[in-house]
């Protein structure tokens, strides 16, 4: 069965990234503007006050129960993307069934957790085009398990949130969308352990997240803000925890919370 095309309603390309046209997402039509790099989406609407909140799991879920409970505490919507690997795991199953039922999206975000390109060099692919398909349509038969099928997620975070273009083609030509974090801030950083050289304190991302938005021409209008829902036991400062602080922070800063299935139609 031919994936569904979808709609989606975005206003204002971000000054810094190309535009997207029809021609370069042969299974969805573009109503309007939205910033891309390297074909993946990777900001909304930068006219209006909305950010996106993000999280990605795979090996660990240590904060999935408290993340939970604070978005629905501050009623807000958020975005999921899991491995196969976490959707696999057991002990995942209720924290999955919970974030459905509260109505949050859960996408894709690779079966095995594979990294396509070497870091030293973006254009060099590590996979081929067979082994990426293959793995995706695992992702998403573990998601199937759960009742999500590729129409109801059709967003798709690549591992390590790396790709490049040939990633961005092979996932539009399944059917699916590329879409990754915003860059600016530093709260992708919240994986850091002490001991690695990039370790950045939970405050040190909280306030790097406020910078941006003071300092940023935009603020944070349309960001897609990346997150994990649960890290290495080593890292004892977990971010997660200042959920609660940063969804009070932006709010009192006068922006709301936007979920990107609102943004999608079925043709």
């Amino acid at each position: 069965m031919q994936p569904c095309r979808i709609f989606i309603l975005i206003f204002t390309l971000c000054f810094f990234s190309p535009l997207a046209t029809a021609q370069d997402l042969p299974h969805f039509k573009v109503d309007s503007h939205f910033s891309t790099e390297s074909g993946a989406i990777i900001r909304f609407d930068t006219s209006q006050p909305t950010v996106y909140l993000i999280f990605t799991g795979g090996d660990y879920s240590d904060g999935g129960r408290f993340i939970a409970r604070v978005l629905k505490q501050k009623k807000v919507k958020s975005h999921f993307f899991f491995t196969g690997d976490f959707l696999r795991n057991p002990q995942n199953r209720n924290l999955i069934r919970k974030l459905l039922k509260q109505g949050h999206y859960i996408g894709p975000h690779s079966d095995r957790h594979l990294l396509y390109a070497a870091w030293e060099d973006r254009n060099r692919l590590l996979v081929t085009k067979d082994s990426f398909l293959v793995d995706l349509s695992n992702n998403y038969a573990e998601l199937g398990k759960f009742g999500i099928s590729r129409e109801k997620a059709p967003l798709f975070m690549p591992p390590y949130e790396w790709y490049n273009d040939s990633i961005s083609a092979w996932t539009q030509e399944s059917g699916s969308m590329l879409v990754n974090y915003s860059p600016g801030t530093r709260s992708a950083a919240d994986y850091t352990t002490p001991e690695t050289p990039n370790y950045l304190s939970s405050d040190e991302i909280f306030q790097s997240i406020l910078n941006y938005e003071e300092k940023s021409t935009n603020g944070m209008n349309g960001f897609i803000l990346l997150m994990h829902i649960g890290t290495n036991p080593d890292r004892k400062d977990k971010f997660y925890n200042k959920l609660p602080e940063l969804i009070n922070e932006l709010r009192k800063r006068e922006y709301h919370f936007g979920f990107m299935n609102d943004l999608l139609k079925k043709q």
